[in-house]
């Protein structure tokens, strides 16, 4: 069985031509570089001016097992999976017979034709077989090089089936060659050598082709682990700690990357201090110590890595020290699947630790939000002294996603209440006395002072044990209520700083939708394809915990609030029903786990099923 069995066949409703709206998929082998050749096409059609969206479903280890990769175009712009994949590019010979079953009646077949097992069993699908090894010896390539050079072959064959243009993908390859001229030369002479055996042998005999538009100008393509490093480096941060996890190594690689480049002082040194830990506990004490002594940190991981976090979580909240994780959520329980997408750690990254804790946490859910909250976190962290979680995936954090270019932030950090020696000066001036957990505004945040500072009524003992307002030890009931109470005033304040959620309303809507993250592609379409069907609905993406106003002005609006997300249990909507008791049964859930991105077909199919049943 594979992964691409979660899309049957269905019939499809062809035209004489489909342009541009279609979805392709390369069944490779991990491990033999067919990413090069996928980038290079997603890239090609990218730089056409058409709406793509690259989706890598790949295994958790490091070579020989199958994996796909999906681009889909649409000139739409619907950018969500698609409930099938028309073409398909079988160069794995352990997975073709389930990879052409899952073929749409209609669909492509392009095939290692050197294959002796594989046979043409269907007769309402299209297959070009093309003579991979021909190609490779042909290139001269080196041994130990032809199994990467292999995936070109495919490359050349759709040039000249689906006119995707020459000069675009000889500009992909030579930017991820970063144009060194011998593997460049390598690779196009392989897809020279496609192109030419293709028009000469090839006879079109499909409806699919790709034309040049203007829709992508202006943008740009790049995954979100990238987005959120670079947002993090741009919203001041200068103290990183990670350990390596899938899927979040790539969060850490960009930092590591971009530091060099964009964080270095006049003399040239880098203002960012970079430490890969031996583990996710010193990783995140690391951050935690950092952000008590004045830094702005991060550490970056996945499920696993947060349940390893939690004390050091507790002791932020309690503590009050501004640190940030960046949880690149994955499909669990355990180790589950490392390398598929969930949103299954909501609820534990609310409430990670013990006792009565609940976090900042942040849903990013488009390229610009994973680098807009790179900031958001550091300053949100900084302004309430506590832990923000900022809640991506896998969908969101390793894959290819069209976006506008990212503003450059224009205005200053927030850095919070902190007092240097003139500001706790003035305060023991007025008050004869400075503490640290006193909460002088009513908001439940108090003043800190930083390491260092001179002045000695400056200092204080930072524990995560009883302390009372003065950050003095104490076991006292009452006092342990009265820090509670505050800290939970803090909690209040957070609604009202937090990014507030995206609401999109139709007129005469009766029903509507409700959800967070990489589910907000499928959603929109879903909601494209209702309203074709006379069917509007409104919709509402969550964007932070706790949840600010506007979600419960929304909720009172409509009866049937569907929520949607990927986890088994429907935690967004079970913290919906917590929020907001005298509400609970509007919210309906419209969950799925099955450890790859949502379709708007499924969206539709289940809405459509549980309207019916009313």
């Amino acid at each position: 069985m594979t992964v691409l069995e979660a899309a049957p066949p269905a019939p499809l409703d062809y035209r004489a031509d489909i342009v541009n709206d279609f979805a392709l998929v390369a069944a490779t082998v991990n491990g033999t570089g067919s990413q090069t050749a996928n980038l290079a096409i997603i890239r090609a059609l990218f730089q056409m001016g058409l709406p793509v969206t690259g989706k890598n479903l790949f295994p958790s280890n490091i070579q020989g097992l199958p994996t796909w990769y999906t681009i889909r175009v649409s000139e739409a712009g619907h950018t969500a999976r698609r409930e099938v994949t028309e073409i398909l590019i079988a160069f794995n010979p352990n997975t073709w017979e389930e990879d052409v079953a899952a073929l749409p009646p209609g669909g492509v077949c392009i095939y290692n034709a050197d294959w002796r097992d594989f046979e043409e069993r269907r007769n309402d699908i299209t297959y070009y077989g093309i003579p991979v090894k021909e190609h490779v010896q042909a290139s001269g390539a080196d041994f130990a090089l032809r199994d990467y050079v292999a995936n070109m072959v495919y490359v050349g064959t759709l040039v000249s089936l689906f006119d995707i243009e020459y000069d675009e993908v000889y500009a992909a390859i030579s930017r991820h060659f970063a144009g060194k001229a011998k593997p460049i030369a390598l690779n196009m002479g392989v897809v020279d050598m496609a192109i030419a055996w293709a028009e000469e042998n090839l006879e079109k005999r499909d409806p699919f082709r790709v034309e040049r538009r203007n829709l992508t100008e202006g943008l740009m393509l790049i995954d979100g682990n990238t987005a959120g490093a670079l947002g993090s480096l741009f919203g001041g941060l200068t103290f990183a700690a990670w350990y390596p996890i899938t899927p979040a190594t790539s969060f850490a690689d960009g930092l590591i990357e971009w530091t060099p480049k964009l964080r270095r002082d006049a003399q040239g040194k880098e203002t960012v201090a970079i430490v890969q830990a031996e583990d996710e506990l010193a990783a995140i004490g690391m951050v935690v110590g950092a952000g008590w002594a004045g830094a702005r940190a991060v550490t970056s991981t996945s499920g696993p890595g947060i349940s390893l976090m939690s004390e050091f979580a507790g002791l932020a909240y309690f503590a009050e020290i501004p640190s940030v994780i960046w949880d690149i959520q994955r499909t669990g329980p355990s180790t589950g699947l490392p390398t598929r997408v969930s949103q299954g750690d909501i609820l534990s990254a609310y409430t990670l630790s013990h006792g009565d804790t609940k976090h900042v946490v942040l849903f990013p859910g488009t390229m610009r939000e994973c680098f807009d909250f790179g900031r958001a976190a550091l300053d949100l962290a900084e302004q309430l002294q506590t832990l923000v979680l900022v809640l991506s995936d896998l969908d969101l954090g390793m894959n290819q996603w069209m976006t506008e270019p990212f503003d450059y932030p224009d205005k200053p950090l927030e850095r919070g209440k902190v007092l240097d020696e003139a500001g706790l000066l003035s305060v023991i001036e007025e008050s004869g006395r400075w503490g640290r957990y006193v909460d002088v505004d009513g908001d439940g945040v108090g003043y800190r002072t930083l390491p260092g500072i001179e002045h000695p009524l400056g200092a204080y003992f930072a524990r995560g044990t009883g302390h009372d307002q003065w950050a003095v030890y104490s076991e006292r009931p009452d006092v342990w209520q009265e820090n509670i109470a505050r800290i939970q005033r803090k909690h209040e304040t957070a609604r009202k700083l937090v990014p507030a959620p995206i609401v999109d309303e139709a007129p005469d809507a009766t029903v509507a939708f409700i959800s967070l993250g990489s589910a907000d592609p499928a959603v929109r379409e879903a909601r494209t394809r209702l309203a074709a069907q006379g069917i509007p609905t409104s919709y509402l993406r969550v964007r932070a915990l706790p949840f600010s106003a506007d979600v419960r002005d929304f909720a009172e609006r409509y009866e049937r609030l569907y929520v949607v997300e990927m986890n088994s249990d429907g935690q967004l909507r079970d913290l919906l029903r917590q929020e907001y008791p005298e509400m609970a049964m509007r919210f309906r859930a419209l969950n799925l786990l099955d450890g790859l991105p949502l379709t708007a077909k499924w969206i539709v199919d289940s809405f459509t099923e549980i309207e019916a049943a009313q």
